[in-house]
Formats: C-alpha cells, structure tokens, sequence
C-alpha cells in the first residue's frame, strides 16, 4: 500500500474512532451529568445553533410557539456557570440532532442543582473551602419563602419568578465588590426588576430622586430595588416585618434622619416591633419619592395635611385616630437638638431640661453623698436635745414612762398613707410604661412590652395610670385646700405650712456646715426642706408631664391652636421631665428615707403606719416636739404603736416597692446607657 492510501485509511479509522468517543461520552455525560462543577468538554455543537443568530421556537405550555433562550458565546465563557456541560442542567437532552431527542429525565434547575452541590460539599466535609456556596444556599433558603417562588396563578407549573429570570443563567457573574464592573451591574437592578414584571414601579421610579440619581446620573450610592425590598428574601410589603425593616433599609443611607425619626412616637412604636405607626413610605411615598421643595412631593408643605391624613383620618373604623388639623403641617418628624437654626425650639427646650436634670441630680446627689458621709463617720444617731427641759418637757416625759409608754406619734392620716400608696403604684406603673417607649430599642422594652400585651395595651395602661394620678391628685388638693381655707389657725408661711420659707434656705445653710463639720446638725420643725421638696415636686411633674403627656394624647385638639412643632417639644419635655422624676425617685427619694445610716435597715414604714416611735420624731423633727409639747397639744397625736402583724406587712410591703423601683431605676440606667 502506497503511502497516499495508508494516509486516507488512517484518517477514516481516526474520524471513526474519534465519533465513536465523542458519541460514548455524550451519551454519558446526558445519562450521568456531573454533580459539582468540573472541567467540561466543548460545547461548541450547542453554542452553535442556539446562539440567537437564527430563532427557534417550541411549543409552550399553551401550545403556541415560544422563542428559546438564545446564548452568547462571549458572555457564556465568562459567566459563572461557563465550565459545566449545557448537558449538565438540560438533562433531558440525549443528541445533537433537530429536535433533539429527549430522555425522561427532566431538567435540573438552579435551585435543585445548587442544593445537591451543597449536600455533596457537606458530605466531603468542605464548606470552609467553598464558603460561597453556603452563601447560595441561604438566598435559596430566603426566596422559597417569598411571593416569587410561589406558583404563578396563570401557569401553575411556573413560578412567580425563578432565578432566570434575574440572574440570566448563561452570562450570569456578579462582578467582585467595588470593582467597576459591579458598579455598572448594580445600576443595572430597577431594569433587572422593571423591564419584565413590575413595570408600572419603574416608570414611577424613574421620575423619584433615586431613580434619576440611578438612571440619569448613574450614581451607584442612590438606592435600587434591593436596597429596600433586598434581593431573595423579599417579603410582602403589607407584612409587619417589612414595615419594621424598611424603616432601617432607609436609615442605612439616611442615618441622621433615621436617629430624629426613632425619636418620635412614631419611631419609638416601630422600635419596640409594631407597625402600625408611620414609617419613611407612609409619609414620602415609596417608588416615587421626591425632593421636600418639588410641588408633587407628599412632604411638600402644600401637600403634607393631606399626607398626614392618611392616618389620621379621622375614621374610628381604623385606628381610630382624629383627623388632623392644620397644625400637623409644622410637625417636624427629624427634628434634633444641635441645629439652632433649622430647630430653634427644640434646641432651647433641649437646653432648658439638661439645665434643669444637671442642675437637680448635682444638688441633691452632692447632698445625699455628704449625708450619708457625714451619718456613717457620726456612727450613730444624734440624741435629742431639747435645750433645756421645761416643767411641760418633765411632765410629757414622766407621761411617756408611765401610762402613754410605748405610744407613737402619728404623722399621717389614713387619707395621705392611701395616697401615698396609690401615688407610689400608679407613677411606678406610668414610669415602666413611659420609659419601654423611651427606651423602645432595649432588649427589656420588647420583652416588657410583650407581657404587657402589646404597644397599644401599654398606651391603655400609661393613660388610664395618668387618669388616676391625675384624679388623686387633684381630690387631694381640693381636700387638703378645703380644710386649710376653713382653719383660723392655720398659717400660710408657718411652720405647719408645706410652702418653703426663709428657714430652709437657713436650714440648707446649717445642713452643710453640719456636712462639712463647721456646725451642729441642725433640728427641723413639723417638715424639712427636702420633704417640702418632695411634696411640691409632685406639683411640678403633674405641670410638666401631665400637660405635656394631655397635649400628646389629644394631637388634634393641640393641632388646632398650636403650632406642629410643639409636638417635637413636648415629646422631649414629657420624656426627659419622666427620667428626671424616675431617677430622683429611686435615688434621692429613696436614699432621704430608706438608705441613710439613721434609717437603716431599710424600710421606713411610717408612710404605711402612719405613726413613729416618739424618739425618733423627738429626733428628726425636735422643733415640732417642742411645740407640741409647749402647746399641750402632744397627747393629741399619741397612738397605740402599730401592731406586730400590720409592722410586719408594712415592711413586706415597703420592701416590695423598694425592690421594685429599683427595678425600674436599673433598666432607665439600661436604657441611657445604651443611648449615649
């Protein structure tokens, strides 16, 4: 055989040979596809008709034809997925030949195929080495839940939206992070979204200052469709946990006016896990938000009544919140402290109260600091001294061993220890309601909230626990007026008198030198300036926080002859006025008359008996002592001491609130701590 036909044998056994292989390994890749990524022969037979030079068309499920996908050579080789076999996922394919001849085997897709690399990844114990794909499996795990992956209501065999349809399987490859690939893919998300289903979003989009930003300027900093509604968890957007998200998708990029907005009622609402107040959509739209100054703006200032009458709309079918009154218009939902010239109310009202809470907690925490210096290094109480004994002081005294000994002097009435009690409860209950919405974003607001029954509970129990406070209080003063103004005796300025008089200012003088000791402790008639303190304190919280809080609850009414931005303000006074009452309750109030050394061991329970060990008023209020005695009016306000029983229950009872406000003290301290 001459050398030109054994060239011609060989090439015809080769080409033999070489289909046969190429026909055996087809067979087996479409029977057997690889189970992870791997080196793939060439898939230039399929790249070669379906690369959208020629359509083809198929019968759909409907039965008219559909266009198939065509594939970009290109863009396939440098896509993720450009080292797998087409074979590989269209599993149902067995030749090359028009139409393809088909196995029953279906085709595998994404979710199914990624989900057995990840079995096989688990298996080979390599999840470190391919961390990516964990990331994969959870965004599978995140879309099953969402309106997407369920059936489409037209063509049940389909879902809503498959992978494919975001992610273009043959050219997809998401660029590495801040490269400037991934900038122009990024920018490409609202068409991504738009251009095929929500088509009506993009068109409002494209007119809103994110949508120009985006597709005008190409500005990749300006939000897209995943930023707000992310990219496979997408959630219903009429859910309570997307109401509660996207208030934080837009505080990502919006920071300072995501601190002012978790700074109003609205915003306090939505930290403690409730949706139902106002969120950044409500108010500016969603799709097509536009600049405050654009006459389309919902937020405009003509426009912005109407706006916050979407809510309150004055419908008790729904919420039942008042229609808004013209007032709301000022309203400022991102008002803050620091900007005097956008602000200038709420910057001095700012200024006012950390004047007041500064200057409050330094007195009277310098005070108690040096009592209690000054009663641990005395050691034990000062004993009485009535500056020389009268013949009335001799005769009290021999009363007092014989048949009044062991008698108490009363120090208040059944009516005030009721009050007091009530008072105690009712502002307890009314600083654990204020504070979890002062404080909504600590872990014990969610939890407090929760046993409470829920945001809108809590708001029932702090207003009925206002009502009450406030109709005790005013019972109290009608009463306590009403004998005064009928007493001939009673002086104004006197010592019986609560109102503050030139004597405490000189008692204040003589406390610190006592403090500092430059003098003797000083005796105190029927109440010291502390006490006096005590009681008009109440006065002033009632003013404050009372108005304040009645101003807030009825929005609609203050709307109709105060300005909206009166809102901003008295939000602050009311929370800031409730931490001032809180922690001077649970420090200094409780340190006067439970913690000091002469007091120890906690409680006093002279609140609940009503009446006190005659040494020990002989002590704390000497000049009272005296002039009952000069008087003749001592035995007046001697009584049986409180027996054991109603002893015992008292102090069950002191302890109980005692353990209870400083319950209450630890988690306002959580909570400040927290928001410094």
């Amino acid at each position: 055989m001459n050398s030109a036909k054994r060239a011609v044998c060989f090439t015809v056994v080769f080409i033999f040979f070489a289909f046969g292989f190429t026909s055996a390994l087809a067979e087996d890749s479409a029977s057997n596809p690889p189970s992870s990524i791997q080196a793939a022969p060439d898939n230039g037979p399929c790249l070669k008709c379906h690369n959208g030079n020629k359509e083809i068309k198929v019968p759909g499920a409907d039965g008219d034809m559909r266009a198939l996908h065509s594939v970009k050579k290109l863009a396939f080789g440098k896509s993720v997925h450009a080292r797998l076999q087409c074979v590989a996922c269209h599993q149902g394919i067995k030749d090359a030949n028009k139409p393809h001849g088909k196995t029953e085997s279906a085709s595998l897709d994404c979710v199914q195929c990624h989900t057995n690399l990840w079995e096989e990844t688990k298996q080979n114990k390599q999840t470190n080495v391919k961390p990516r794909l964990g990331v994969v499996m959870n965004n599978i795990e995140a879309y099953k839940k969402t309106f997407h992956a369920l059936p489409n209501k037209d063509e049940p065999n389909h879902v809503n939206a498959s992978c494919d349809d975001c992610h273009d399987t043959h050219s997809f490859n998401v660029p590495p992070a801040g490269s400037p690939d991934r900038t122009s893919w990024h920018l490409t998300i609202p068409n991504t979204c738009g251009e095929k289903c929500h088509t009506d979003e993009l068109e409002e989009y494209a007119t809103s200052v994110h949508g120009v930003k985006v597709l005008e300027e190409h500005n990749p900093k300006a939000a897209v469709c995943t930023d707000c509604h992310t990219s496979h968890g997408i959630t219903n957007t009429s859910g309570e946990s997307f109401k509660l998200d996207i208030v934080h998708a837009c505080g990502g990029c919006h920071k300072d006016n995501l601190k002012s907005y978790s700074e109003t009622f609205h915003g306090q609402v939505n930290a403690l896990g409730y949706g139902y107040t106002a969120k950044c959509y409500n108010c500016h739209g969603s799709h097509g938000i536009l600049a405050v100054d654009n006459p389309e703006s919902k937020v405009h200032i003509n426009n912005r009544l109407k706006t916050c009458q979407q809510c309150h709309n004055g419908d008790q079918g729904w919420k039942g919140l008042q229609k808004a009154t013209p007032g709301f218009v000022s309203f400022a939902p991102h008002a803050n402290t620091h900007d005097f010239e956008k602000y200038p109310q709420m910057w001095i009202a700012s200024k006012f109260m950390l004047s007041l809470l500064a200057g409050v907690f330094a007195f009277f925490w310098v005070h108690s600091l040096l009592w209690y210096y000054r009663e641990y290094k005395d050691g034990c109480p000062v004993a009485y001294n009535p500056n020389g004994y009268t013949e009335k002081h001799l005769r009290v005294n021999e009363l007092l061993k014989g048949e009044a000994k062991g008698k108490q002097i009363r120090r208040f009435s059944k009516l005030v220890r009721a009050a007091h009690l009530i008072f105690a409860l009712v502002t307890m209950t009314l600083i654990l309601t204020g504070m979890l919405v002062f404080y909504a974003d600590t872990e014990w607001a969610h939890t407090v909230v929760k046993v409470l029954g829920g945001a809108k509970i809590a708001g029932i129990i702090h207003r009925v626990a206002a009502s009450a406070f406030l109709g005790i209080f005013i019972a109290q003063l009608i009463y306590v007026m009403n004998k005064l103004l009928r007493s001939k005796t009673f002086k104004w300025f006197g010592p019986d008198s609560l109102i503050p008089n030139w004597q405490d200012l000189k008692d204040i003088i003589a406390m610190f030198k006592w403090f500092f000791g430059k003098g003797e402790r000083p005796v105190f008639d029927r109440w010291t300036y502390w006490e006096k303190f005590d009681f008009w304190a109440v006065f002033w919280g009632v003013g404050i926080i009372g108005s304040s809080g009645l101003m807030l609850a009825f929005p609609h009414v203050t709307a109709s002859f105060l300005p909206g931005w009166m809102f901003n303000v008295l939000t602050l006074v009311h929370g800031e006025e409730a931490f001032l009452a809180a922690v001077f309750l649970f420090t200094v109030h409780f340190f006067n008359n439970h913690f000091r050394p002469d007091k120890f061991p906690p409680p006093d329970v002279v609140m609940f008996t009503g009446s006190v060990p005659v040494e020990a008023f002989k002590r704390e209020h000497a000049e009272h002592y005296n002039r009952l005695v000069e008087s003749g009016e001592l035995e007046k306000y001697l009584v049986d001491a409180p027996s054991p029983g109603m002893t015992t229950a008292s102090k069950i009872l002191g302890l109980t609130l005692i353990a209870v406000g400083l319950t209450l003290l630890v988690l306002v301290i959580i909570g400040f701590v927290g928001n410094t």
